[in-house]
C-alpha cells in the first residue's frame, strides 16, 4: 500500500478500478484496510473493501478491492506522536500496548487511524516497511506471482529509524539478494542503472569493472523477463563524449571498457561505452533495447521527459518479480482525490506480464 500519507492508497484504488487491470489480474492489496477504506470514501466509487486473512482466501469479484490487513509491530511512541493518556483512556495499560491494541483503541473512538496524512512521519514509516514485509513473505512463498509497491518516503522511513535509502536497497535486503539493479521502463526507453541512491560526488568511485559488469549482465536478464529476443544492450560513459579518449575522465578507459570488453567475452551482445548525450537518442528511435547508466538521474531525466506520468521502476535480481509507478509520495496533492493512477496502472499491468 505504500506510506498511508500519500497517494497510494489513491492511486492503488483507481488502478484495480480501471478494466486494464481487471482484465489482466487478479490484485490484492496488502496494507491497511481503514486507510483503504477511507480513500475509497474520499473517491466516492462504487466499490466495496474486503478484509482477507489469506491468498488462499482470496474470491476476486469486479466490485471489490481485497485487502490483508497488516498491523505494523510497536513503535516507540514518542516516534509516532501517541499519548499515553490516550491509550489509559482507551481502556489499556501501559503493559498492555502493541500496535494492534492501539489500532483497536484509536478506531473504537472514531479516529480511523493514526497515521498523519500529507507530509513525511514515522508512523508512515513504520506501516510501509511492515507492508513491504508482509508482501515479501507472500511472493517468497510463490503464493503470488509479483510485489507492486506502492510509493514510500524515505524521510519517512529515516524517521522511523530505518537506514534503507528506498525500496530496491530494502527487497534486496529483506531476501538476502547480493546482485540486484533499479530498472526503469517507459515509452520507448529501458534503462538499468549501475548506482542508485546515492551523492552524485561518489559515483566515480562507485562505478567498478565488476559492478557495472553486473548490471550489463542484469540487463541481459531483464530482456529475458521482457520476451526481448537478441537483445541489445548499450553502455552511456560517465563523462562527456564518453570521456573523449581520456581527454575529460579516465572512467571509460579504466572501468567502463573493460566491463564491456568481459561481458563480450561472456557472449552479451553489449556495445559501448556511449556518449550520454546521444545514446537516449538511438534508444528512442529503437536502435537498442535497454540503455546501462552510471548512475540515478543519467537515466531517469530522459526516460521521465518521455513518461512522466507512464514510467515503472522494476528491481531485476530479486528471487520475483517487483514494480512500482516511477514517482513519489506526492504528499502535497495526497488525499485530494486527484492523483494521477497511470504509472500504477502500467506498473501493475507489467508485473503481470513479466516473469523471472
Amino acid at each position: 500500500m505504500g506510506d498511508p500519507g500519500g497517494i497510494g492508497p489513491e492511486i492503488i484504488i483507481k488502478a484495480i478500478n480501471s478494466s486494464e487491470v481487471r482484465n489482466i489480474c487478479s490484485p490484492v492489496v496488502i496494507g491497511n484496510a481503514y486507510i483503504m477504506r477511507d480513500a475509497l470514501d474520499l473517491l466516492n466509487l462504487p466499490l466495496k473493501i474486503r478484509i482477507i486473512n489469506s491468498i488462499t482466501d482470496s474470491k476476486p469479484s469486479k466490485r471489490i478491492i481485497e485487502v490483508i490487513d497488516v498491523i505494523p509491530p510497536t513503535p516507540p511512541l514518542r516516534k509516532v506522536g501517541i499519548k499515553k493518556g490516550d491509550l489509559v483512556k482507551g481502556g489499556l495499560s501501559m503493559e498492555e500496548i502493541s500496535m494492534e491494541k492501539i489500532s483497536k483503541v484509536l478506531r473504537k473512538n472514531s479516529k480511523t487511524n493514526f497515521f498523519i496524512k500529507n507530509k513525511p512521519a514515522a508512523e508512515g514509516g513504520y506501516a510501509c516497511v511492515s507492508y513491504i514485509k508482509k508482501a515479501v513473505e507472500l511472493a517468497l512463498d510463490r503464493q503470488v506471482d509479483g510485489i507492486v509497491t506502492a510509493p514510500i518516503s524515505k524521510e519517512a522511513l529515516k524517521m522511523a529509524g530505518f537506514k534503507w535509502p528506498g525500496h530496491t536497497e530494502m527487497l534486496a535486503d529483506l531476501t538476502d539478494t547480493k546482485d540486484y539493479a533499479m530498472m526503469l521502463v517507459g515509452g520507448q526507453l529501458r534503462v538499468i542503472l549501475v548506482t542508485i541512491h546515492t551523492a552524485l560526488k561518489n559515483v566515480p568511485n562507485l562505478i567498478t569493472r565488476q559492478k557495472i559488469l553486473k548490471t550489463i549482465r542484469l540487463a541481459k536478464k531483464a530482456c529475458e523477463m521482457l520476451k526481448i529476443k537478441n537483445p541489445r544492450i548499450a553502455v552511456a560513459g560517465l563523462n562527456p563524449h564518453a570521456g573523449e579518449a581520456g581527454i575529460f575522465g579516465d572512467e571509460e578507459i579504466k572501468k567502463i571498457i573493460p566491463a564491456i570488453k568481459e561481458a563480450i567475452r561472456e557472449g552479451i551482445p553489449v556495445s559501448g561505452p556511449h556518449p550520454p548525450d546521444t545514446v537516449f537518442h538511438k534508444a528512442y528511435k529503437g536502435d537498442t533495447d535497454i540503455v546501462v547508466c552510471m548512475y540515478h538521474d543519467q537515466g531517469l531525466i530522459p526516460l521521465k521527459m518521455i513518461a512522466f506520468d507512464k514510467g515503472v521502476n522494476v528491481t531485476i535480481g530479486l528471487p520475483f518479480v517487483r514494480t512500482s509507478p516511477d514517482h513519489g509520495t506526492a504528499y502535497d496533492i495526497a488525499w485530494k482525490g486527484i492523483a494521477n493512477p497511470s504509472s500504477m496502472i502500467e506498473a501493475i499491468t507489467l508485473t503481470a506480464r513479466l516473469r523471472i
